[in-house]
């Protein structure tokens, strides 16, 4: 399970004084288990499955990107390259993204259905990807096969 990897990545990186990712697993740790009150209440933690576990650090990653964009454009390159390899060790955990290619493939059906409201087609789309690509990418990329402008 992946909650357990993490607990035992912890151990390691303690052992091995890397504190950058002892303090990334620790925040995240945090914030699994957060999540696992709010979603499962007392059972908490041994209710959380893989997916679950994967939620949550997709979330990370996400919040993480913002906070580079945010120090980057506040001049704060020392707080965005923190954030950065902290982003790398959370996207290790996450499993492979598909590429661009691969993502017009899969796309191609959502887009020929000849559904015209983006948000139905967008919500379509990230079920046919199931997981494999960030939003903002498929996003992007259904702009560009419907040719709508991006903005």
């Amino acid at each position: 399970m992946l909650l357990q990897a993490l607990q035992t990545e912890i151990t390691q990186a303690l052992k091995s004084g890397d504190r950058v990712r002892v303090e990334t697993l620790r925040f995240l740790l945090s914030a699994i288990r957060n999540s696992a009150i709010a979603k499962y209440g007392n059972k908490g933690q041994e209710a959380m499955t893989d997916e679950d576990v994967l939620e949550v650090i997709k979330k990370q990653v996400k919040t993480h990107r913002e906070s580079i964009e945010a120090f980057a454009s506040a001049g704060r390159q020392e707080l965005a390259n923190t954030e950065k390899a902290q982003l790398a060790i959370l996207e290790s955990y996450l499993p492979k993204q598909v590429s661009d290619e691969d993502i017009k493939k899969i796309l191609e059906p959502v887009v020929a259905s000849g559904e015209k409201n983006f948000g139905l087609l967008m919500g379509q789309a990230m079920k046919a990807v199931k997981g494999q690509a960030d939003g903002g990418r498929v996003s992007a990329i259904l702009k560009q096969m419907l040719q709508i402008p991006q903005g």
